[in-house]
Order: structure tokens, then sequence, then C-alpha cells
């Protein structure tokens, strides 16, 4: 049975404001960052004054001139905003990652190159949605990279910088007062790479460093044993001195930047197969728990779901969040598992939609971390059994209008412990965990 309204446990929402959808939710001081998710208005960047959380207002936003581009990631630093810069997907989405790959074990099975309508099917998407994919990959992308904005006054931003990258552009990103730590495409890489920027003046960002998966650098000879973009960088947080990635279907990994023009790895873990969502967030807590560190990541739910699409994945496991054992990075430890079940959300099976795991804040909170589960709405989960992650409360909004399903996308807890998160399609919505 669906509900129009919220369905919530431990959770108080405090506020409500229908805005556009998003990809990231940021929040400095008293003002919060949407960056959106591709939207017809190609609109790319809100800024609200939370001043009073009860009644959030927009206060200025950022359009896009560029109809092939979105920037749907925001970060604060101070009086500077950093947002993404990323061609938008195809019809096909992320399913054009693994068109290359088709197409190579197509033509090995039959001797030949496989039609449009051969690939449709392997990849279960329309034969006409091939050629705007391969004509995609054939005409370059300019604009990818990452723009810096100033933001003294939030009614005003200012661009002081377009730090033009390669490929598709920048994805998710980290950034401080010194450094950006940027997942982007690069020319001669497969895939996302990680590309460390000085950003002390960020009129004038210089490159310092890049890190990457063996395989991945293929205009130096390097051979992948992967399928297309399957094994990449998602992004990297930094805590001290070690950037903690998610690699997709290359698992977690962590990188030490002791000396941040040499990024070396400390270790990785990789549970594709058999697991098949990719691995989204990587993070470690903030203490040890009896004498153990621990560390948490998150996966994504990958693809959208329709009528066909959620038949073929039939008894197929979730995205979900994972609890390691990290004291030894050479050696790094799954410990548990924490699900949702479809039972739990009236929209798990909602079409079209996603229901899983994508998102948990990424400020550390003791041992409670808050996921978002796309129709499973937002989980609070506490970890502080390693072994037994046990949930504490949840909120699952009502569907955006005329939507099938809420796609919880990303969160955010500032400073007061209030929780800001934003859904796909439109809303955002401020609360206050009660547990």
């Amino acid at each position: 049975m669906q509900s129009s309204q919220a369905i919530s446990s431990n959770f108080k929402s405090i506020s409500r404001l229908e805005i556009p959808g998003g990809g990231q939710v940021s929040v400095s001081g008293n003002y919060a960052y949407i960056g959106h998710i591709p939207n017809k208005n190609q609109l790319g960047t809100s800024i609200l004054d939370i001043s009073n959380p009860k009644a959030p207002k927009i206060v200025s936003q950022i359009f896009l001139d560029d109809p092939e581009s979105h920037s749907h990631k925001a970060r604060v630093i101070g009086d500077l905003l950093y947002v993404n810069s990323e061609r938008n997907m195809t019809p096909i989405g992320r399913r054009a990652d693994e068109l290359p790959g088709v197409k190579a074990r197509l033509s090995k099975e039959f001797g030949r190159e496989p039609n449009h309508a051969e690939l449709a099917l392997a990849l279960n998407v329309r034969e006409q949605d091939i050629p705007m994919v391969e004509a995609a990959q054939k005409q370059p992308y300019k604009n990818g990279g990452f723009k810096v904005y100033d933001i003294s006054d939030k009614g005003n931003p200012k661009l002081i910088t377009h730090q033009c990258t390669g490929g598709i552009g920048v994805h998710r990103f980290d950034v401080d007062g010194n450094y950006a730590y940027i997942s982007t495409e690069m020319n001669g890489f497969l895939g996302n790479i990680l590309v460390i920027y000085d950003v002390s003046n960020p009129v004038k960002p210089v490159e310092t460093a890049r890190w990457w998966m063996p395989g991945q650098h293929q205009a130096a000879g390097e051979k992948s044993n992967w399928s297309g973009r399957r094994n990449r960088l998602h992004h990297a947080l930094r805590f001290g001195d070690e950037l903690w990635a998610g690699l997709w279907h290359g698992g977690v990994g962590v990188i030490d930047v002791k000396d941040i023009s040499n990024p070396k790895t400390l270790g990785i873990y990789n549970y594709h197969p058999p697991f098949p969502e990719p691995s989204h967030t990587f993070m470690p807590l903030e203490k040890t728990i009896n004498g153990r560190r621990i560390a948490v990541a998150i996966d994504e739910e990958d693809h959208a779901h329709d009528a066909e699409e959620l038949d073929r994945r039939k008894g197929r496991p979730h995205g979900c969040l994972w609890v390691f054992d990290v004291t030894d990075l050479k050696a790094i430890k799954p410990l548990s598992i924490y699900e949702v079940s479809e039972l739990d959300s009236p929209w798990s099976r909602a079409t079209p939609g996603r229901f899983g795991a994508h998102q948990f804040q990424e400020q550390r909170k003791g041992t409670m971390v808050f996921c978002t589960w796309f129709a499973g709405g937002l989980r609070a989960v506490d970890v502080g059994n390693p072994l037994s992650p046990r949930e504490a409360g949840f909120y699952i909004p009502a569907p955006a209008e005329n939507r099938a399903a809420p796609q919880t996308n990303d969160v955010f807890v500032d400073d007061n412990n209030l929780i800001y998160t934003i859904d796909r399609y439109a809303g955002l919505d401020i609360l206050e965990f009660t547990a």
C-alpha cells in the first residue's frame, strides 16, 4: 500500500522545500548549497539561506550556458564554491560504459561487427538509442572540469575559474583550503582517475599529482582486466594524510598523501564479484572500536528500474552498507553488511526508479551512519557493533509530484546535527534525528 505522506521512525521533519532534484547537498554556516541533477532549465547550483531551518529560502541560483553539461555536485570552503562540470549522459545512462566491451565480445562471438539491434538486445536498451551513444563517443566534449565561484556575496556568485580536465569531465570530488581531490576522466586514461590540484590560489589551480589503478593508463600501454569503465574512481575523501576511495567495480581503496606530489596505494579490497553493485563511498570512523580501526563503505544501486529491468534482476542483491576492519590496510577485512528489505518501503518496486543504497553523510558522527537508499529513503544505521549494524531510524519521503517513487540521493549532517537530504527528482528535507 502506497502513502502520500512521509513515513518515519525516530526522525522529526523540520521543513521541506520543493526545489528541483539534486545530486549533492552541502552546508556551511547559515547556507546550504545544492548541485542539481541535469534538468531542462539548465539549473546548476542553488544557494539557500537556512538561518531559520524551518523556512529555508533560495538566495541565488546558477544556471549553465552549455546544454551538454551538468553541475550536480557542490562543496564550499570559506567564500569559495566548487562545482563539477560533467557531460550529460545519453538515454541509456551508465550502460554506455559497457558498449565497447559488449561490441568486442559480440564481434568475437559473431566473427563480424554486431548491428544496432544486437547491441541493444545485449545491453537491454532500445535499438534507436545506440546511434546516439556512438555519436556521443565520437564527439569530443570540451567543458569537462570544475568551476570555482566567489560567494562572498551569496546573492551574486561570481565565476573566478573554470579548470578544464578531460573526457566527460568531473564527477564527485573533495576539497580543502589547499587542495582539490578531483575524480575526472583525463586523456590517455580509461575511466575516472584522481587528479590533485593545488587551489591555494583558486584563480589558477595547479595540477599536483595523479593516482590511478593499474590498467587505467592505456596511453602508457597498461592493459585493463575489466570491461569498459567498470573500474574507476568514483571519488576520494581526505582524512588526515589518507584519501579513502570508492573505486566502482574496483572495490575500495586507501591512498597515502603524506607526500602530496606522490600518492601511494596503501590498500585495496574488491568484493566484485560476487556483489553486483559498485562501490560509491568509503570512510573511516572517528575512533577505534575495541582497539580496531573500523571503516564503512556504501554501494550505489546502479541502474534505474523499469518493469523489464526489475524482472531481469529478481534475486539479485541490492546495494548495501559495508563495515570493514581496516586496522591493517594491506589486509582489509569485511566484517558485516547492512541491507534494507523491499518490504521496508512501499515504493521499493515502483517503476521507474531505484531501490537500494547510494550514499552516506561524509561528516563523521561517532558510530551513526545516515544512508540514502533511493526508494528506501534515509536510513540511520548504528555500527557501534561492527559485526552487527543496527537500524536506528528511517525517513522515507513521499514521491515527488508525478513520480512513482522517492529517490533519496544525498545527505549532509551539519554542526547542529540537523540533517539535510535531497531527492533526485525534487525536494529538500531538513530533519532532526530523535533517537
